[in-house]
C-alpha cells in the first residue's frame, strides 16, 4: 500500500461523497483509539468542516487523556476542526436503572453504550446538516463483525472499512498521528474492566490478518489452527451484524 497515494484517495473520496450529498460537515466521535483518531484526520484533510466529539461514559482516565490529547492536535494543525464534549455517564446510568433488572446483562449494557453514543452524533449531525463518519477497520466491520449493532455500526459513511488494522497504523504513522495513540493498546472502551480487543476477541489483530490470508492453507500447527477456527467462529457468529437484514419477500 503506498501511504501518500491511499490517503489523497480516501480524502477526495470523502470530499466527492459531500459534494454530491451537499453536506456541509462531518461529525466523527473519537475515542483516543487509533481508528477515529485516523478517521478524524483523514476527515479534517478534507477542509471540510469537521465536529469531533467525545463522549465519555465512565470512561477510563488514560482513555480520555489520549482522546484530548489527538483532539488538540487536529484543533492545532487543521482550522476547520471544532470539539463537543458529551458525557454520557448520567445518561447511561438513568437508562441502567430504568431497565428491569431481568432484561440486562453486561454484554448488553455495553453495547448501550455503543448505541447511545450513536444517537448522540445523530442528533449534532441533524443540527449542522451533517453526517456520521465510521471509524470500523475492515477486520472488524467486514471480517469477523466486532463492533455493535446500531451503535458504532450505525454510520453515514465508512472511510476506512477497507484498510485492515496493519493499514490504519501505516496510515497512521504518514500522517503523524501522535505516538501515544499509535503505541496504545487498541479496546473499544465499553466496559469497567477496561479490557483489550485482544481480550474479547481472544487474538491479535494481526493474527487475525494471518487468518485472514490463510484460511485453505494446509498443515496448519496447533496455534495456527486455533487462530483459523477463532477467526471462522467470530466471522459465522457476527454474520448477522456484516449481512444485510432479512426481508421476508411476498410472493405475488
Amino acid at each position: 500500500m503506498n501511504s501518500k497515494s491511499t490517503t489523497i484517495y480516501i480524502i477526495n473520496w470523502i470530499k466527492n461523497y459531500c459534494s454530491s450529498n451537499n453536506i456541509s460537515c462531518l461529525v466523527i466521535g473519537v475515542s483516543g483509539g487509533i481508528d477515529s483518531a485516523l478517521t478524524s484526520t483523514l476527515c479534517a484533510e478534507t477542509k471540510i468542516k469537521t465536529f469531533v466529539v467525545s463522549m465519555p461514559i465512565h470512561q477510563n482516565e488514560r482513555q480520555l487523556i489520549l482522546a484530548e490529547k489527538h483532539i488538540k492536535w487536529l484543533k492545532k494543525n487543521y482550522s476547520n476542526v471544532k470539539s463537543i464534549v458529551v458525557n454520557l455517564s448520567n445518561v447511561f446510568d438513568t437508562f441502567k436503572n430504568t431497565i428491569p433488572k431481568n432484561v440486562t446483562n453486561n454484554l448488553g449494557l455495553a453495547n448501550s453504550r455503543a448505541r447511545l453514543r450513536m444517537t448522540t452524533l445523530y442528533q449534532i449531525a441533524s443540527s449542522k446538516n451533517g453526517i456520521v463518519v465510521g471509524t470500523g477497520n475492515k477486520i472488524e466491520d467486514f471480517c469477523i463483525g466486532f463492533f455493535t449493532k446500531y451503535g458504532d455500526g450505525g454510520v453515514d459513511i465508512n472511510p476506512i472499512g477497507d484498510l485492515l488494522k496493519s493499514e490504519v497504523y501505516t496510515l497512521a504513522k504518514y500522517l503523524k498521528i501522535i505516538n501515544e495513540i499509535q503505541i496504545a493498546k487498541p479496546t473499544d472502551g465499553l466496559w469497567n474492566d477496561n479490557r483489550t480487543d485482544q481480550d474479547q476477541i481472544g487474538a491479535t489483530y494481526e493474527e487475525i490478518e494471518w487468518a485472514m490470508n490463510n484460511l485453505n492453507k494446509k498443515n496448519l500447527n496447533k496455534k495456527e489452527k486455533k487462530i483459523v477456527e477463532l477467526y471462522k467462529k467470530h466471522n459465522k457468529q457476527n454474520s448477522h451484524k456484516m449481512n444485510s437484514i432479512p426481508i421476508c419477500i411476498i410472493p405475488k
